[in-house]
């Protein structure tokens, strides 16, 4: 997972923000925080955590409320509330917006029990989740021989599988079973369609493959949350609706990146330039080895198996996939700073969830196992959220998660 993180995308938000107000506090708010969240620059899993934490808070705030002032004012105190806490060096920016927002709202005594509700709500959240271990110190040893010298930049989040998560009963409760043995026709499918695809130079990768693949290089929350909007801004949804779809899905995601963490440095397996450079050592007759190979992008600084932006995309489509049952699914869209905020839309659920593991193959950087791995992970995850968050309303229990 890529710690991306780009200014320009702060700007193509506020662009877009007008577009997608909505009259729906939740929907402004989310678009608002992935803002402050690309800002401050703390890469892709802290920044999924941060979200998490922060639609957890505006789900408490909100779930047994009728939309108005109140609702307005509590989805506000409960954003600011907690990205203070969380990203204290963004304040200004917060601040303003969250002054912007109190601005709108009538001088009425809703308007004050809802910020007292938001206030509550991000607080219990953060108490909660302060022990949730994001902090605890990274545990990664290299593997090297005494004396011999081996790549230097730290590895991602070695630590993150440690956390406390949100939904599963530990980090290793969907890991799944080893990548393919290296003698296998398995194995060697998988080489081999990397290798012709996934080359910078490939002859082999469409223009539309190319685009997809630098689609996909982005991997901070907001690319996500496109998606996830395309859903709340269907017609006859509500502000309380779209607290429980975001905090499901966020809830969703966050757990995503621990599960797969845990497997990527539980089988700690090789990336696919280190792979292919190798391959005569493999012990594969059908792995052919190309000692100069190199990956359309660059690889993230972590094992590659299983992919996480498979497990998220596979998360994300099973959470909406409940949300909407038997309604068909809007056209789906999000835009990707690292393919010059151009917009993707997919007409199915399906359809976004196979492209982004596609792409990961074009990018040079996955095989195809690990992709399929990690999608049937997230859908796993995805379904636990989906069943905790969507009988509420029924009295099944509440929104704050402290397990």
């Amino acid at each position: 997972m890529r710690h991306a993180a780009t200014a320009a995308l702060a700007a193509v938000l506020l662009a877009t923000a007008a577009v997608e107000a909505l009259a729906d506090p939740v929907i402004d708010w989310n678009v608002r925080a992935n803002e402050v969240v690309v800002e401050s620059k703390i890469g892709t899993p802290p920044a999924m955590r941060v979200m998490a934490i922060v639609q957890a808070a505006v789900l408490e705030a909100v779930q047994n409320a009728a939309p108005g002032p109140y609702v307005d004012a509590a989805v506000a105190a409960a954003n600011r509330a907690a990205l203070s806490k969380l990203l204290p060096a963004q304040q200004a920016m917060i601040d303003r917006a969250y002054q912007a927002a109190l601005a709108a709202i009538p001088e009425i005594s809703a308007k004050y029990a809802g910020i007292e509700a938001g206030e509550r709500a991000a607080a219990a959240v953060l108490a909660a989740r302060a022990d949730d271990s994001a902090a605890q110190p990274a545990p990664y040893r290299p593997h090297a021989a005494a004396g011999a010298y081996v790549p230097t930049a730290a590895p991602a989040v070695p630590h993150w599988a440690m956390r406390k998560p949100w939904l599963m009963a530990s980090a290793s409760q969907f890991r799944p079973g080893p990548p393919p043995a290296l003698g296998s026709k398995t194995w060697a499918r998988d080489y081999n369609e990397v290798k012709l695809l996934g080359a910078r130079n490939s002859a082999a990768r469409t223009a539309e493959q190319t685009e997809i693949a630098q689609f996909w290089e982005y991997s901070l929350p907001p690319i996500y949350h496109g998606v996830m909007r395309s859903v709340a801004a269907m017609p006859r949804r509500n502000a309380v609706q779209n607290a429980r779809l975001f905090a499901a899905a966020t809830q969703a995601l966050d757990d995503a990146l621990i599960a797969v963490f845990d497997a990527k440095y539980q089988y700690n397996f090789w990336r696919p330039i280190t792979a292919v450079r190798n391959g005569d050592i493999d012990g594969n007759p059908a792995t052919e080895r190309d000692a100069a190979w190199t990956p359309l992008h660059d690889a993230p600084m972590h094992p590659e198996y299983p992919s996480a932006h498979a497990i998220l995309a596979g998360a994300l489509g099973a959470v909406l996939d409940a949300e909407l049952g038997p309604l068909d699914a809007p056209v789906l869209s999000t835009s990707s700073p690292s393919a010059k905020n151009i917009t993707r839309r997919w007409t199915s659920i399906g359809a976004f969830v196979q492209e982004v593991s596609d792409a990961r193959v074009y990018e040079g950087i996955h095989f195809r196992t690990a992709v399929e791995a990690g999608t049937a992970m997230g859908r796993q995850i995805g379904t636990l959220a989906a069943q905790k968050h969507f009988a509420w309303g029924q009295g099944s229990e509440s929104g704050l998660a402290t397990r």
